[in-house]
């Protein structure tokens, strides 16, 4: 049977497409194969995270005298206070923390700085907050933290030394007494007493010394731009910590 020219010519056409599509194919394969491939987006580096600054007002500044006092290392509010290693050394900078273990006849221990951070905790926190050095003011902020961690912040806002305040903070201050008025550690524990006693009196003096602050800051221009890290740095350092002449006792 003959098919009508047309129609020859068609199908003709429908198997040179066919075999023009079969022989393309592999070319385009390697010629895609060969052309170099390039990610979708670039992978660049997150920034770090910003630097967290808690206020210090007079009810925090007085537990945290007291955290010191209870720990051993008040100095008369000096700031040698946060050089201060377990066992009594000093550390020999502020630049870190030393993470030196110190053996005693009966403990050993690499707590440093005025609120005797562990390693593990200082390293913990300071991740936290994106903080870094050793310092005065960063030691405090880092005491904070960790009173806020314990669920213990609101309460020692209240501006009142109550047993329940120490119990919170025992199992992150061997120093200070739990509930049953013993160590959470089995350490030596500061009595709930001369520990409310220190920051009673630590509190009525620094609020006696607010309004003196306040009539000096007046005369001074305000830090602009008030929200930028370095004007909430000097505003830690008007409620930081003082010289030993400065200092309640």
């Amino acid at each position: 049977m003959t098919l009508p020219s047309n129609c020859f010519r068609s199908a003709l056409a429908l198997a040179v497409g066919l075999g023009a599509l079969s022989l393309t194919a592999p070319v385009a394969q390697a010629f895609e194969a060969s052309q170099p491939s390039f990610p979708t987006a670039m992978a660049l580096p997150l920034p770090p995270p910003p630097v967290r600054i808690f206020a210090i007002t007079a009810e925090r500044r007085a537990l945290l005298n007291t955290i010191r006092y209870a720990e051993g290392t008040w100095a008369d509010g000096d700031d040698i206070g946060y050089r201060i290693m377990f066992g009594g050394g000093l550390m020999p900078s502020l630049e870190r923390h030393p993470d030196r273990v110190v053996r005693t006849a009966r403990y050993a221990s690499a707590a440093a700085g005025a609120y005797q951070f562990m390693p593990f905790t200082w390293t913990m926190v300071s991740r936290s907050l994106g903080i870094a050095a050793f310092g005065p003011q960063v030691q405090d902020q880092g005491a904070i933290y960790l009173i806020q961690r314990r669920g213990a912040l609101a309460l020692a806002d209240q501006g009142v030394f109550s047993p329940l305040l120490a119990a919170k903070l025992a199992p992150e201050w061997a120093s200070f007494p739990t509930l049953a008025g013993r160590s959470f550690y089995g350490q030596p524990v500061k009595r709930f007493h001369d520990l409310k006693r220190f920051y009673d009196d630590n509190l009525s003096r620094l609020r006696d010394q607010q309004p003196q602050s306040l009539a000096r800051d007046e005369i001074k221009p305000a830090c602009a731009p008030a929200g930028s890290l370095r004007c909430q740095l000097e505003g830690l350092e008007k409620l930081g910590p003082r010289s030993r002449s400065q200092n309640p006792g």
